[in-house]
């Protein structure tokens, strides 16, 4: 479909069928939840599998650009997915922040690089956060609405690690449900520079998000965990499948 001739229509029904449709033009990328133009259907097909956590039924979900278009999330649901957050148009992305909150390297500094100037001048409203805690800002130039900041630790290798960083999960979620926000994207917290065992860090992550649905059973959330490489994702496959 996307090299004939009718490139500039509507892909045809059975396109919505695929496990995931990624549409792109490497000339455009756009800043806003608009109804996608003629020249972003001029693109390039690429087909990627979508998993989903415990064996969920999920609705395939299709990405136009960097636009993707997904059903009303009506349970909660885990999904994963490998490559760059930035480029996700969900409710809010979270950001591994430092505690000042002025941007830094690693996934921070991608995002503030993709939202623009507007988000430190935002960012520098907060007052910083506190290692475990979230604050929220809107997403500028980014597709997703807003960008929810939290600090992880600085792993010590004591105790109190781990409720840190569980804590920068429960909070971010906590934070997305009291702004009515269903879709959050989720890094690896912690996993850079602050040298959090990616293991450890991963089933944090996986069991934290659970426990919150446990007690949010209604809240209709979906949570994307996002991976760099696929050998990152592979630890959370596995963890997910140890955890059954």
């Amino acid at each position: 479909w996307a090299l004939s001739g009718r490139s500039d229509e509507r892909p045809p029904l059975y396109l919505h069928l695929l496990p995931r449709l990624h549409l792109c033009d490497e000339r455009t990328r756009p800043r806003h939840h608009a109804e996608p133009s003629a020249r972003l259907w001029r693109c390039r097909l690429l087909l990627e599998r979508q998993r989903v956590d415990g064996g969920v039924e999920h609705t395939p979900c299709q990405t136009i650009g960097v636009m993707m278009l997904k059903p009303n999330v009506s349970k909660n649901e885990i999904v994963y997915f490998v490559g760059d957050i930035t480029t996700l148009a969900v409710d809010a992305i979270v950001n591994a922040a430092n505690c000042r909150l002025l941007g830094g390297g690693g996934v921070d500094g991608a995002i503030h690089r993709a939202a623009g100037r507007d988000l430190l001048a935002e960012c520098r409203t907060l007052g910083g956060c506190e290692t475990g805690a979230a604050k929220i800002t809107k997403g500028y130039r980014l597709p997703a609405r807003y960008v929810i900041h939290t600090v992880g630790p600085v792993y010590s290798g004591s105790a109190s690690d781990a409720e840190l960083l569980r804590s920068c999960y429960w909070n971010s979620l906590d934070l997305a449900r009291a702004h009515e926000l269903h879709t959050i994207a989720f890094p690896a917290i912690s996993t850079g520079v602050y040298g959090y065992p990616k293991e450890a860090a991963a089933e944090i992550a996986i069991v934290t998000i659970r426990e919150w649905f446990d007690e949010h059973p209604d809240a209709g959330v979906r949570v994307t965990i996002v991976s760099f490489s696929a050998q990152d994702d592979a630890i959370y496959q596995n963890i997910q499948r140890a955890l059954r």
